[in-house]
This record gives C-alpha cells, structure tokens and sequence, in this order.
C-alpha cells in the first residue's frame, strides 16, 4: 500500500477562512463512504485524534444524527462541512476520534496519490473492496 509523510503540516481551510484544520502525521489513506450523510456532503476523510495529531481554530456547528456516536461540524459562515468528531474518547487511544474532510486542503497536489478506500457506510459498516482509486482519480 501507498504511503505518504508530509515533512510539513498540512492544513485544510474553509471558504470564507473562518475554520480551519491541521493535521501532523503519516498518511497512508483516505476513505469515502457511502453513508446518507456522506455521500451528501461528498467528502474524502483523513483520521486522526483531536489534540494529538490534529488541531482545529475557528467557531463552528455541529449537525447529530439520532444514533450516530459522532457530530459533523462545519463552517457557519460559508456551510463547507470540516470534519465529523466522535461524542466520546476512543476506549484505546483516550483521545476523540475526528475525520478530516480533505477536500478542504488548498492544494489537492499535496494528496493526489494518497489511496482513497471505500467504507459501506448505508449497509455493513465495513470497509468495501478497493477500486484501485487515488485521490487525483476523484479529485481532477
């Protein structure tokens, strides 16, 4: 499998600039799931741990959905969903959960040849098998 490590931070911005990410680590996928939500909002998620190797700046809302043990935040300014966040520690790490949504990244050139892997969200809540995708395939 492909992996990438960024010598730099690599930091994802909304539209109007309000909110913004960054994220400090090895890459080595992203995933697109096929969720309602997902599939809405038509992001590539990039994982990590709040206050571990991701950093959040700016006032943002959240949307829950009845059941779902996570909230999806996004920009009240300009709407550009940022990233969903887990409602509780996670039981190993002790850290939040968070998925970043990589298209908020200025430059897609940084991710182009970071696999995209495909998550059945609607159905099994388990990983799909892989098209062979890249986020250039998606993204150009």
């Amino acid at each position: 499998m492909y992996s990438c490590k960024f010598t730099q931070v690599i930091e994802g911005i909304c539209h109007c600039g309000e909110n913004r990410w960054s994220f400090d680590g090895k890459i080595e996928y992203v995933r697109s799931c096929n969720c309602t939500v997902c599939r809405k909002y038509g992001a590539l998620w990039l994982y990590g741990y709040l206050d571990q190797n991701v950093k959040i700046e700016g006032a943002d809302q959240a949307y829950f959905l009845e059941g779902v043990s996570k909230g999806f935040h996004f920009c009240p300014r300009c709407g550009c969903v940022l990233f969903w966040l887990a409602n509780q520690r996670d039981h190993t790490e002790n850290f939040f959960e968070i998925a970043l949504n990589m298209r908020l990244i200025d430059n897609p050139l940084l991710i182009q040849s970071i696999p995209v892997k495909p998550y059945d969200g609607l159905d099994t809540s388990q990983e799909l098998p892989s098209d062979n995708k890249y986020v250039k395939d998606l993204w150009f």
